[in-house]
C-alpha cells in the first residue's frame, strides 16, 4: 500500500502544472554599448552622452546592460573597438561622433543582427539609423545673450573642424548676436581637432588678447572656460552647464540631452519595433536646451534669451529665416529676404555669414 501511495503522488506530482512546470528564465537583458570620442570628464560632449546612456539604466532597470569605451580616435581605432563591441554581443551600439560614421557603417554590414545608431552621421543602412540635434537653435539664442553682455562688440569662437554642424553653430551665434548688437563681429580660430585642451586653451588666449570678451567654442573639453574664468572675460558653455569650471565666467550654457533619444531606441530594440531612420531634434523636442545663467547676467536678459527659446519651440523663430537678405562674408545673397534655409540647406552649410572674421577652414586661423 505505501508503494502505491508514492507511486500516486509521484504521478500527481507529475501531472500537476504546480510541480511539472519551471518558471520561465528571466529574459536576458539587452547588451548596449556606447563608443566616446575623448576622455570621459565632468563636462562636455562625452559627458552629456554618459548622462545619456546613464538615463538609459535609470529608464529600463534590469531590462538592459551597458558600457561605455572613452577615449577613442576617430579612423581605424573606432572601427576597432566598435567590432569588439559588437563581437562581446552588444545588440545596440551608440557611436556618437561624426569621425566614427564610416567605421559604424564598415562594421555594420559584418553584424546585420545589431542595431547601430550614429550620431552626427548621415550615412544609413537597414541596421544603421542616424540622429543628431539642431545644435544651431542654442547657438543662436546664446549669441542673444552674448551680444547683450558684450562691450568690444567682438566675440571669439573656437571651433574644431568646418564640417556643416560647426559653420551652422558659428553662423547661429553670429545672426543672434548681431540681432541684438548690429556691430557684432565674430572670429573664428580652427583647431583641427575636437579634443585638445591645451590647444583650445591658447586659442581662447589668443582671442582674448585681440579684444574679444565672450567667447564661443565647438571642441571637446572645458579648457575655453577655464581660460575666460582667468582672464576674467565671459564664456558660452557648449555642451554641458560648466559652472563648476568658470563660475563667473559662464554666461549662459547651450546644452544637448541625450537621455530620451537613447532610451526610445533602447526601448524599441526590446520591443521589436527598432528601425533605421533618420532623427534631427532641438528645442521643440527637446535634445537642446539653454540655460544655466551667470550670475553677471541681468534677468532682462535672462528673460529675453528664454522668451526667444520658447518662440523657437513653437515655430514663431527660425535661425536661417531672413526678414532681409543675409549675405556671407564674401558678400553674396545666402538667404534672400523673406526666404528661410531649407534642412537640406542647412545640413549642407558651407559658408559663414557676413560678421564672421575667418574663413572656412584651416585659411582662416
Amino acid at each position: 500500500m505505501y508503494k502505491n501511495l508514492v507511486a500516486a503522488f509521484a504521478a500527481a506530482c507529475f501531472l500537476s502544472p504546480a510541480f511539472s512546470q519551471s518558471p520561465a528564465p528571466a529574459a536576458a537583458p539587452l547588451k548596449i554599448g556606447f563608443v566616446y570620442v575623448a576622455p570621459l570628464t565632468d563636462a562636455g560632449w562625452v559627458h552629456q552622452h554618459e548622462e545619456g546612456r546613464k538615463a538609459v539604466e535609470a529608464a529600463l532597470p534590469g531590462k538592459v546592460k551597458t558600457t561605455y569605451v572613452e577615449n577613442v580616435s576617430e579612423g581605424p581605432d573606432a572601427e576597432r573597438v566598435i567590432r569588439d563591441l559588437a563581437q562581446q554581443g552588444n545588440k545596440l551600439i551608440f557611436t556618437p561622433s561624426f569621425g566614427y560614421m564610416e567605421p559604424t557603417m564598415k562594421v555594420a554590414r559584418d553584424f546585420p543582427d545589431v542595431k547601430f545608431e550614429s550620431i552626427t552621421g548621415y550615412k544609413t543602412a537597414d541596421n544603421v539609423a542616424i540622429a543628431n540635434a539642431r545644435y544651431y537653435e542654442g547657438r543662436y539664442l546664446a549669441g542673444v545673450a552674448a551680444g547683450r553682455m558684450t562691450k568690444t562688440h567682438l566675440a571669439g569662437y573656437v571651433a574644431g573642424f568646418p564640417i556643416p554642424e560647426v559653420l551652422q553653430g558659428i553662423n547661429a551665434f553670429t545672426l543672434g548676436m548681431r540681432s541684438v548688437d548690429p556691430k557684432a563681429q565674430v572670429k573664428v580660430i580652427w583647431l583641427d581637432e575636437w579634443f585638445n585642451p591645451p590647444k583650445e586653451r591658447d586659442a581662447a588666449m589668443s582671442l582674448f588678447n585681440q579684444n574679444a570678451d565672450v567667447i564661443a567654442f565647438h571642441t571637446g573639453s572645458t579648457a575655453v572656460m577655464t581660460a575666460a574664468q582667468e582672464r576674467g572675460k565671459m564664456a558660452v558653455a557648449y555642451h554641458s552647464d560648466m559652472r563648476k569650471i568658470a563660475p563667473d565666467a559662464q554666461i549662459v550654457a547651450v546644452t544637448h540631452q541625450w537621455g530620451g533619444y537613447y532610451t526610445q531606441r533602447a526601448r524599441a530594440v526590446l520591443d521589436g519595433t527598432w528601425k533605421s531612420g533618420s532623427v534631427w531634434g532641438g528645442v521643440k523636442e527637446g535634445m537642446i536646451r539653454v540655460g544655466d545663467f551667470g550670475t553677471k547676467v541681468p534677468k532682462a536678459v535672462q528673460d529675453e534669451v528664454l522668451a526667444r527659446q520658447r518662440d523657437i519651440a513653437s515655430g514663431k523663430l527660425q535661425p536661417f529665416a531672413a526678414a532681409a537678405d543675409v549675405r556671407d562674408n564674401q558678400g553674396r545673397v545666402m538667404i534672400p529676404r523673406g526666404t528661410s534655409l531649407t534642412d537640406a540647406q542647412i545640413l549642407q552649410m558651407n559658408w559663414l555669414v557676413d560678421g564672421v572674421q575667418g574663413k572656412v577652414g584651416r585659411q582662416g586661423t
